[in-house]
């Protein structure tokens, strides 16, 4: 099943290397670059999924899961942080915002397991 999906990492590089794999997976893909961008598109188009640097420039990622959650419609959307740092990097509060936490460089085939559970739900 295809998931409507919305990248935000300040590494646009990583963003689109990611955006090209999970299209080639059948999904529908987005890539921002700030925190400003993905409120803006989520407020037009909410995602099922976000994958979430969590170092961005203009907001932390703990922070943007908590303003894009309530912005969907329906199902709550999967938060994915996709981070250079380690998860005691953050308070358990602040990670709690998260459903998953995948430390780069990511295990794609990981990720796969994830989205695919997922579309299955």
């Amino acid at each position: 099943m295809e998931l409507n999906i919305l990248i935000v990492d300040d590494n646009r590089e990583a963003a689109e290397l990611f955006q090209e794999l999970l299209a080639q997976q059948g999904h529908d893909v987005r890539c921002v670059y700030n925190a400003r961008q993905a409120l803006c598109e989520a407020t037009e188009a909410p995602a099922q999924v976000y994958l979430l640097d969590l170092t961005l420039p203009d907001m932390h990622g703990t922070e943007l899961a908590r303003q894009l959650r309530p912005l969907s419609k329906g199902t709550p959307p999967l938060m994915i942080a996709v981070t250079g740092l380690t998860p005691e990097g953050g308070s358990r509060e602040e990670m709690a915002v998260f459903d998953h936490f995948l430390q780069k460089p990511v295990d794609f085939e990981r990720l796969e397991r994830i989205l695919n559970d997922a579309a299955a739900a």
